[in-house]
């Protein structure tokens, strides 16, 4: 009887929304990354046809890709030919790019010249040198006088997460070789002669997949996984609640996988 009551009371079994394969880019979109209406790579990160661009440590492009069409000229850097070529191809398919250029190098030191671009960007990247403050002067010297800086590298309690669960080479070079305090970020950024204008967190969906990762046992270049498959969509569903929006703010601000800064050059 007591089950039969229960049944009726829970009703059907509710059907799942077929999983969106941009739900990710959703989600970033929301937190305020590439943000076409406004021009903004991310919030208080403005681009446009007046800024010469270096992304050092670039990776596939991603975010070069938003400046080159928002008509910026574009510096790509970085230490891994393949990733290069990718954020070189995916630049020149812009057509409101008037022009870039890409450098294979460790950025130590960077092939760029002093004073010469106006935005800099460097996400997880600070984490993997072995001289922080030496990078730093290096993004300090090519910026010009005012240009904005967006440098982001993970946030301490999601590589808290990473040190119990992941695998031992995480942490052993050419990956992650510190965990980056707040605090510490912050000084690097203004012991380089910069100025912090405002200092951001995202990633909570990104922080418990790489949990859930190494739980799933998968390769690297094939994350396919029920378990993760089953927690994109439930971060998708939760994304789609009329309050949805307000719950994913408040665990990006709780547990990020990324805490980030935009600073300034005087």
């Amino acid at each position: 009887m007591i089950r039969n009551l229960l049944r009726r009371l829970a009703g059907p079994a509710p059907t799942l929304p077929p999983l969106d394969p941009g739900m990710s880019l959703r989600d970033t979109v929301m937190r305020g990354w590439f943000n076409r209406e406004t021009g903004e790579l991310f919030t208080n990160f403005p681009v446009g046809p007046d800024d010469v661009v270096a992304d050092i440590g670039c990776g596939d492009g991603g975010h070069a890709r938003f400046c080159a069409s928002m008509g910026a000229r574009v510096i790509l850097a970085d230490i891994d030919p393949v990733a290069l070529e990718e954020a070189t191809k995916r630049v020149a398919a812009e057509p409101a790019c008037p022009g870039y250029e890409s450098h294979l190098t460790d950025s130590h030191p960077l092939p760029i010249a002093s004073g010469s671009v106006s935005r800099v960007i460097c996400t997880d990247v600070i984490e993997h040198v072995d001289a922080p403050e030496h990078l730093m002067a290096e993004l300090a010297r090519i910026g010009k006088p005012g240009a904005l800086y967006l440098i982001a590298c993970p946030a301490p309690g999601s590589e808290d997460i990473q040190k119990r669960l992941a695998a031992a080479s995480y942490f052993e070079k050419p990956n992650h070789l510190r965990i980056i305090s707040p605090g510490e970020l912050d000084r690097y950024v203004t012991d380089a002669g910069l100025t912090v204008e405002g200092r951001y967190s995202f990633g909570f969906y990104w922080s418990i997949w790489w949990a859930l990762f190494w739980a799933a046992g998968v390769p690297f270049d094939r994350p396919e996984h029920p378990l993760l498959e089953s927690w994109a969509r439930t971060w998708q569903i939760l994304l789609d609640q009329p309050n949805g929006p307000a719950v994913k703010h408040a665990l990006d601000d709780l547990q990020p996988k990324t805490q980030m800064v935009i600073a300034r050059k005087g």
